[in-house]
């Protein structure tokens, strides 16, 4: 099988945004300051954008314009790379935008001979934790489930992906079913959170996932748990239907919790307001359902693991 690809990123160019700062190493640059020009140019996907023309589906770059005039009329820095970096960083917590190239110029800056400009460019790129669960109970599911783990590793964009042991589980609601096979994967990735699901979708269907009955029997089930890290900037929490973050019914899941456990034992998940050690959380569990398989467990079998 070919390495799963996410749709190819759009850019969105914002040029010319300009505020006066007081950046400069200089006494007079920061008493009377002067008028920066910052460019912005964002790696964005805009596939859906562009069949629906929701303004929800893309960035919106009125608030990337007021985020570039907070930081240009914020405390004062020394380094216009300091201005640029800290732009970076506003623009990288939208959570459509995938990398950002931000352009500051200084054309007021004391050079001591005629020039046009100076300027810094600076680019960076998204780089979140992310916490994925697996799951299948048709055909062969623990070789399902480890190949999908090495196609999820190859997707461009995720990197130094961990995968959890496997566990059987008892199937949690829907139509009387087999068993499943469930683990966990933890990786890293410059993907924006609806880009890494689409890549995610790819991969079920090259498993032939269908989603013809609710909770039933499945080749794959992948589910994106969790997208940053709780309660730091480049944690993404929101209840859209398309992608509920983070997974609304988590906490309930041994199945998730047990093999997430296993592979950061310091782990935590957020749920409502709060948030809480996973540990914990699994401790109020009843997971006597959950029996860890051998660790080269293949072949067909009747049991494996509900997804999420």
């Amino acid at each position: 099988m070919r390495a799963a690809e996410p749709t190819a990123p759009g850019l969105v160019r914002l040029t010319g945004v300009t505020a006066r700062g007081h950046h400069g190493v200089l006494e007079h640059e920061k008493r009377d300051g002067q008028d920066f020009v910052v460019d912005v140019e964002m790696e964005v996907d805009l596939s859906v954008a562009a069949e629906t023309d929701d303004l929800a589906a893309t960035v919106n770059y009125a608030e990337v314009a007021a985020d570039v005039v907070a930081v240009v009329e914020g405390p004062s820095l020394d380094l216009i790379e300091a201005v640029a970096g800290r732009i970076a960083d506003a623009v990288l917590a939208r959570p459509r935008v995938e990398a950002v190239e931000v352009t500051v110029h200084k054309p007021q800056a004391p050079v001591g001979v005629p020039f046009g400009d100076v300027a810094v460019r600076l680019r960076r790129e998204r780089d979140v934790p992310v916490v994925i669960a697996l799951g299948a109970n048709l055909g062969d599911p623990a070789r399902a489930v480890r190949s999908a783990a090495r196609r999820i590793r190859r997707i461009r964009g995720v990197r130094d992906l961990r995968l959890s042991p496997l566990y059987r589980s008892t199937p949690v609601g829907g139509p009387p079913q087999d068993d499943y096979v469930n683990a966990v994967a933890l990786a890293r990735t410059r993907l924006a959170p609806g880009t890494l699901l689409s890549a995610l979708h790819a991969v079920e269907q090259r498993f032939g996932r269908t989603r013809e009955v609710r909770w039933g029997p499945r080749t794959l089930d992948l589910d994106l748990i969790q997208y940053g890290e709780p309660g730091t900037p480049t944690e993404t929490v929101g209840d859209d239907p398309a992608l509920t973050l983070p997974h609304p019914r988590a906490a309930e899941r041994a199945f998730v919790l047990r093999p997430w456990s296993d592979l950061d034992p310091q782990a935590r998940l957020r749920t409502g307001d709060t948030v809480s050690a996973v540990a914990d959380l699994l401790a109020r569990l009843d997971d006597a359902g959950l029996e860890p398989l051998p660790r080269r467990a293949a072949g067909r079998h009747r049991g494996g693991g509900a997804g999420a």
